[in-house]
């Protein structure tokens, strides 16, 4: 008779709970629908070209390489544009840029394209 006892009332706890829970509902029933209204567009800033003060370590018909007057650990590499190169050319053939040489190089962020250059050569050795 213990066992029946015992047997009954787990019986009864079972029906309890599986009577007594009910199934969750989600809740994003009651939410709104999500807009369908066309994305933010966020304009760009056009990029413009910077001026770098630098040194001269090497300067050859084809690239010019320098080393930044404020951050002597950076160093640049550049290729020349159409009217840069016209400019190298004439500096090339009056002596061209020496080791030391102070310039000043115009080009886009990110790029290694030199858009315009300044600053004197000094007299060849």
């Amino acid at each position: 008779m213990k066992t029946f006892r015992i047997f009954s009332a787990l019986a009864a706890l079972a029906a309890g709970v599986a009577f007594g829970s009910t199934p969750a509902k989600a809740q994003a029933d009651a939410a709104p629908p999500l807009s369908t209204s066309p994305p933010i567009v966020v304009k760009q800033k056009a990029v413009k070209p910077i001026w770098l003060k630098a040194e001269v370590i090497h300067a050859d018909q084809l690239s010019l390489l320098v080393r930044e007057e404020d951050n002597g650990m950076n160093i640049h590499a550049f290729t020349y544009s159409d009217k840069a190169r016209e400019k190298m050319q004439a500096v090339l053939e009056a002596g061209g840029y020496q080791y030391g040489d102070k310039v000043r190089i115009r080009y886009m962020p990110g790029k290694t394209e030199a858009l315009d250059i300044q600053g004197d050569p000094s007299k060849p050795i």
